[in-house]
């Protein structure tokens, strides 16, 4: 894993665009990751890619919470464990930051986000409306 480089923006965009499209249907509309501006997230070094640009994962640290904004992995890759990889690097960041905790949000209809993040020890601690959107909100805290 390393952070991604500007000259990258498009093939992040493009890993984005269509790790994400299928979810428009199911959800009714394009989802935030697919909104995010990726220029300012790469130049705020945010946005983490796997060699080869087959995944990433945006992370922001937040007061003793690093959020997980964005896990996204190229469609011909999917089911690999490379989602549950770019977790675990997510929490190493945490733990490397002196973060007590992870927190992300998915939406409502993505049943299958939500049900990886359950099995990684994620749980839920609310519901709320992000920008038009229904979200499950999850935190995983981070043992010694």
């Amino acid at each position: 894993m390393r952070r991604a480089e500007a000259a990258e923006r498009a093939a992040v965009e493009r890993l984005v665009h269509d790790a994400y499209s299928p979810w428009i249907e199911v959800i009714g509309m394009r989802p935030l990751p697919m909104e995010a501006d990726y220029a300012a997230l790469i130049d705020a070094g945010l946005v983490h890619v796997t060699d080869g640009l087959d995944g990433l994962v945006v992370l922001v640290p937040e007061d003793g919470v690093l959020l997980v904004e964005n896990v996204a992995v190229r469609p011909d890759r999917q089911g690999a464990g490379l989602g549950r990889a770019l977790l675990a690097y997510a929490e190493e960041e945490a733990r490397r930051l002196g973060m007590a905790a992870l927190r992300l949000y998915t939406n409502v209809r993505m049943a299958s986000n939500i049900a990886l993040y359950e099995s990684l020890g994620y749980v839920e601690t609310g519901r709320q409306g992000v920008e038009g959107r229904s979200a499950v909100l999850m935190r995983k805290e981070l043992g010694p």
